[in-house]
């Protein structure tokens, strides 16, 4: 995967690891950051988010501004406009740039945002409650700082299509984030009672509108055919599904995990087993006791958030059809994807955008 990202980064000639930076670097993020330092010795999830924007290059958070990059540069210039072509750097529109740079502002707005923690849940060894509190304060404020930015700066772009695209995806983002949190009863915080559909429509939400919305926009920034525009967003909606569902199955088939605790009940793999097995045969398995019972009883593990009852719920899911099945969704997505790459001409940058399902679709 940073392979083949290392490579794409190359092919637009724009160092995408650094795409939020720019704005992070800014005096008014600079005092957050300063801010930010005080949460230093306590659990607040802002620490880590914070740290991902510098350090994470595995799972590489800017993924989808290089995939707006690349596909505006995959679709060329447009016939249709030939007044701005002298606008372009190494085959894309400065626009475009900026709609790349906006898309990433979006979603690391919703990362901080994220990193909101329930007050009533803590525990006295996450650090001191007014610490908590005002890591809180810095995530929504920072949060909205950076989606504040991406709102001006996508004004700036003066194309009122490309405004709807983008503050739909925003609509989007939001809807799917209600949906993941408005569970309420006891049973359902561990698992949704939800099919596969379901599922993809949520993902839909959460993960792919904002990619998807993004490719079509960056088409349309260039006056790009509806169809052109159409096929940009397949290839993002159907790109960001398969890693999504390449993510979901992390814990189930690499051949060496100790962390049985680093899966969801609600990912892929275990929302197919219960439809093979049954909703009321999977709540079953949930609450089967644990093996170690009397051990984890003396460490005082709460029945659900046991490590032995997620290390025997992920055994099960292994030996049953749902592990299989989200491997075979994946490919389903990926080959979808690479069909919309059909549509634009052979090029480096097609190739690259190959080579990124190529990677999320490939299992051991």
């Amino acid at each position: 995967w940073s392979q083949v990202v290392s490579e794409a980064e190359k092919i637009v000639g724009y160092p995408t690891s650094f795409m939020s930076l720019r704005c992070l670097l800014s005096d008014e993020l600079s005092n957050i950051a300063m801010q930010v330092r005080k949460l230093v010795g306590t659990k607040h999830p802002l620490l880590d988010t914070a740290r991902g924007f510098v350090y994470d290059s595995r799972n590489n958070l800017q993924m989808r501004g290089l995939v707006v990059l690349l596909i505006s540069k995959a679709a060329g210039p447009s016939t249709a406009e030939l007044s701005f072509q002298h606008d372009m750097v190494s085959g894309i529109y400065s626009s475009q740039r900026s709609l790349a740079e906006i898309t990433e502002l979006i979603h690391t707005a919703f990362l901080v945002h994220r990193g909101i923690v329930n007050i009533g849940e803590l525990k006295s060894c996450d650090g001191p409650l007014k610490d908590m509190q005002f890591g809180n304060k810095m995530a929504v404020l920072s949060g909205d700082f950076l989606l504040a930015n991406a709102c001006t700066s996508l004004a700036q772009l003066q194309n009122t299509k490309v405004v709807e695209l983008i503050s739909s995806a925003i609509g989007d983002l939001v809807q799917g984030i209600y949906y993941e949190n408005s569970k309420s009863s006891e049973e359902s915080c561990l698992t949704d009672d939800i099919g596969i559909s379901r599922w993809k429509e949520q993902v839909f939400l959460r993960h792919s509108a904002l990619l998807a919305k993004s490719c079509q926009a960056a088409m349309e920034l260039a006056k790009h055919s509806a169809e052109i525009q159409d096929m940009a967003f397949q290839y993002g909606k159907h790109m960001s599904m398969s890693h999504k569902l390449h993510s979901d199955l992390q814990p189930f088939v690499k051949e060496t995990s100790s962390d049985t605790m680093a899966f969801s009940l609600n990912s892929a793999p275990a929302i197919l087993h219960q439809e093979f097995r049954g909703r009321e045969a999977w709540l079953k398995q949930i609450r089967e006791p644990c093996a170690h019972r009397d051990n984890c009883a003396r460490l005082k593990h709460p029945p659900h958030r046991c490590a032995c009852v997620f290390q025997q719920l992920q055994e099960a899911i292994k030996a049953g059809k749902g592990v299989t099945s989200a491997i075979d969704l994946c490919r389903c997505h990926g080959n979808r994807a690479l069909a919309a790459l059909e549509r634009f001409p052979p090029s480096e940058a097609r190739d690259a955008l190959a080579n990124i399902v190529y990677a999320v679709t490939r299992f051991p």
